[in-house]
């Protein structure tokens, strides 16, 4: 399946990132309402949920890696 949003991408990671992208496709769709465009507006409401779901809802971040620092023994 084809992945719109990588949600596993480290930029998505902090909370504040993933809402302003939601505000944001949030606020296109307003604006495409407020001039009349409803086809696009339609299409951007749709945008709103899929990145709602994917950034919000459904979200799972994987468990970041530590590796060693380079000449550390691990022993």
């Amino acid at each position: 399946m084809i992945k719109l949003i990588d949600a596993d991408h480290p930029f998505y990671r902090p909370l504040w990132v993933r809402l302003l992208v939601i505000a944001f496709c949030v606020g296109w769709t307003a604006f495409e309402f407020w001039n009349g465009n409803t086809t696009w507006g339609m299409i951007f409401l749709a945008v709103s949920a899929y990145t709602t779901c994917v950034l919000v809802i459904f979200f799972k971040p994987k468990p970041e890696t530590i590796e060693p620092a380079k000449g550390d023994d691990p022993a």
